[in-house]
């Protein structure tokens, strides 16, 4: 087999003797386009550093342009897209325009289809293939190379997000109004919320509505705001509907408890404990906004929690809420002990003794000659664990307990 490609002297040129030799062979000299190619350079800088959330991130970005190695690459008409080494077709399609690079379904390079994580070589013939149906993942930001892919994603990312958190918290805030017999339409076409939204810290009603979505305001904090105090006093002392107390009854006869945990200022949103670290009543916490499947719950401890800081803006206070019981947490244990016989037996009798029961234990001996034990036990808050812990500590040959990450 062979390999033919059709090129323009031009694309020839760059290909065989770089983009300094077309340039010099272009203008005559390269002084004078050296230094246009800077200032284009300097104001993208400045347009991605409008766009970029903080200067941190921008700085992070930057890094990403400031890299030695370059690769030459061509559109399907000859045009010449300077590119970093191991940048991938997502970088050329933004490179090309912003809306090709949200629309990016595929590239062909020298007319075979590639992956969009394909690292792109000078002298490679690009052409993107573009859908309307397709919109930026934040898996592209593990791959892209240029900082003006980085920073398009993102801010699209935030856009999307903004949008959904705008659409939640205006739900959010009609629900409550119901609840104080307010109609939210007449609330916003009269402009009442915009004049309030600047004592939250927001110039549009639009910005006040995601900080509810996201659960940085309460709704009945705002709502509250247009109904007299007298009124509203009536309202709490109001007695429990029908349907409420056959809600509360059903719950009670299925066993069914409240939820332990609660977006802070905001109700009946759905709220889970995150797998990975599956806090446990008294740690410290913090909601993440995910997509779809409401709040997850992390202890500050997570290893996960500086990857979600990343997104701030889905960060949400979360408490544990007062009173009641709650369904116990199955807490998995890491125990090494000396390998010596009965010390498992001591151990689940010390546990046994302070009335926790035991989910699942498993033992085995290590390569240097210690025993370790993997025990689940079920706890009920972070002092119950505490008192757990010391108490297999207390046992004889046993030499270290920690708790497991999932």
């Amino acid at each position: 087999s062979f390999e033919v490609q059709i090129r323009t002297e031009e694309m020839h040129r760059v290909a065989e003797e770089g983009i300094a030799a077309h340039w010099k062979y272009k203008e005559g000299k390269l002084g004078a386009q050296a230094e246009d190619k800077m200032i284009a350079w300097l104001r993208r800088l400045l347009d991605e550093q409008h766009e970029a959330r903080d200067a941190r991130e921008f700085l992070e970005d930057l890094k990403l342009d400031l890299s030695p190695k370059e690769v030459f690459a061509f559109t399907p008409k000859g045009k010449v897209i300077e590119l970093p080494q191991g940048a991938t077709p997502i970088d050329f399609a933004y490179a090309i325009h912003t809306e090709i690079g949200h629309h990016c379904a595929g590239a062909k390079v020298n007319g075979r289809l590639v992956p969009l994580r394909y690292q792109i070589k000078t002298g490679d013939i690009v052409e993107i293939l573009t859908s309307p149906n397709q919109h930026p993942s934040r898996d592209w930001l593990r791959f892209v190379k240029t900082n003006r892919a980085r920073t398009k994603i993102r801010r699209w990312l935030r856009e999307q997000e903004h949008l959904q958190a705008t659409d939640l918290g205006r739900r959010l805030l009609e629900r409550e109004a119901e609840k104080l017999h307010l109609k939210l339409k007449n609330l916003l076409g009269e402009g009442e919320l915009e004049k309030i939204a600047p004592d939250y810290g927001y110039q549009k009603v639009e910005d006040l509505l995601a900080a509810i979505g996201y659960g940085k305001v309460s709704a009945r904090s705002i709502l509250t705001r247009f109904v007299p105090a007298e009124v509203l006093a009536q309202l709490e002392e109001k007695p429990k509907s029908k349907l409420v107390e056959v809600t509360e009854r059903v719950k009670k006869a299925l066993g069914l408890r409240e939820a332990p945990i609660r977006v802070r200022g905001v109700e009946d949103l759905m709220v889970y404990r995150a797998r990975c670290c599956n806090p446990i009543r008294g740690e410290e916490i913090i909601g993440y906004i995910t997509r779809g499947r409401g709040v997850a719950v992390h202890a500050r401890r997570c290893s996960n929690v500086p990857a979600l800081l990343v997104n701030r803006e889905r960060i949400v206070e979360v408490e544990w809420t007062r009173g009641g019981e709650s369904e116990p947490y199955a807490v998995p244990l890491h125990v090494v002990v000396e390998d010596r016989q009965g010390i498992l037996a001591e151990i689940t009798s010390a546990i046994a003794n302070i009335k926790t029961n035991i989910r699942d234990a498993r033992a085995r001996t290590t390569s240097d000659g210690r025993g370790e034990i993997r025990i689940t036990v079920e706890i009920s808050d972070l002092k119950h664990l505490e008192r757990v812990t010391n108490a297999i500590r207390a046992v004889e040959g046993v030499i270290d307990v920690e708790r497991e990450e999932r």
